[in-house]
């Protein structure tokens, strides 16, 4: 790597560290929840230029039709654009994007890149919560801007637990993955906690830079309290059904009990996904 690529790498962290990230967040939510024309027509006009939206897959293909930009990016899609594996012992992914990471949880961490990992019970928040993941198997899947921005059931379960937890707000694309230490466990996040057939399954929606919100079907959209918070639920959700969003872009992290399903081979870091494919097995 080059002296400029390095210097630009490290000015990247240094001024996420800088940034007021929470104040920024909340100043871009207004701006994504506003319906005023001009400005909602400009944001989203802006954005879809810039990512190369695709809205011939979505449900409303028509972008002056969304009342605000958070309605535009959290779009839905045409039904059968994104088909759900039917098989019985498929894990599926949970979200259109990339896979950051997949494999073992490995002594209790989880790893996040060359050089990088965090434990498995500062991700979920709470030791007694995270046991049962020891020694199990995780995949990180990151959305990027121009992904579909709904998370799915990976596998068929009944949401017991949200736990929502406070934290800091880096972006999370692979540069910040290599040289923030704990990253995954350090931003903000929604733990969401399922009893299945094969034990405990979690999906974590993880926050990063200028994410407006996190909404989960049993909880709302989150509003952030700087506490710890945990709710208990009784909601049996399908394998593919819809369990959240984002109000841009984040990362989506999964986890299963140990010997109790099997990754996909062919699946490694940068990997595309789409939601519906199958990613993994039951054992």
């Amino acid at each position: 790597m080059s002296f400029t690529s390095r210097l630009k790498k490290e000015l990247f962290i240094k001024a996420q560290n800088l940034v007021p990230q929470h104040q920024l967040s909340r100043v871009v939510g207004k701006v994504a929840a506003s319906e005023n024309p001009v400005v909602k027509t400009a944001v989203i006009h802006a954005f879809k230029t810039k990512y190369g939206i695709d809205l011939s897959i979505a449900e409303q293909g028509n972008a002056l039709k969304y009342k605000s930009f958070n309605d535009f990016f959290t779009r839905a899609l045409k039904d059968g654009v994104r088909l759900v594996d039917e098989n019985a012992d498929s894990i599926v992914s949970p979200a259109d994007g990339a896979i950051s990471q997949i494999g073992k949880i490995t002594a209790g961490e989880v790893f996040q890149a060359k050089g990088q990992s965090f434990s498995v019970e500062k991700l979920i928040g709470d030791p007694q919560l995270a046991q049962p993941f020891q020694e199990g198997e995780f995949a990180t899947v990151y959305l990027s801007p121009r992904d579909y921005h709904r998370v799915h059931m990976p596998f068929t379960g009944t949401l017991t637990e949200t736990l929502y937890v406070p934290g800091e707000l880096f972006s999370v694309n692979q540069v910040t993955a290599e040289n923030v230490p704990g990253l995954f466990a350090r931003n903000e996040r929604m733990v969401c906690l399922f009893d299945t057939e094969l034990g405990r399954m979690a999906v974590v929606l993880v926050g990063a830079m200028i994410v407006a919100g996190i909404e989960t079907v049993a909880t709302g959209k989150v509003k952030p309290s700087g506490r710890i918070e945990l709710q208990h639920h009784q909601l049996k959700l399908e394998k593919g059904a819809e369990l959240g969003r984002f109000y841009l872009g984040s990362t989506a992290v999964i986890l299963f009990e140990k010997d109790k399903i099997e990754w996909e081979q062919h699946f490694k870091a940068e990997s595309v996904v789409v939601m519906g494919e199958r990613m993994g097995h039951t054992v």
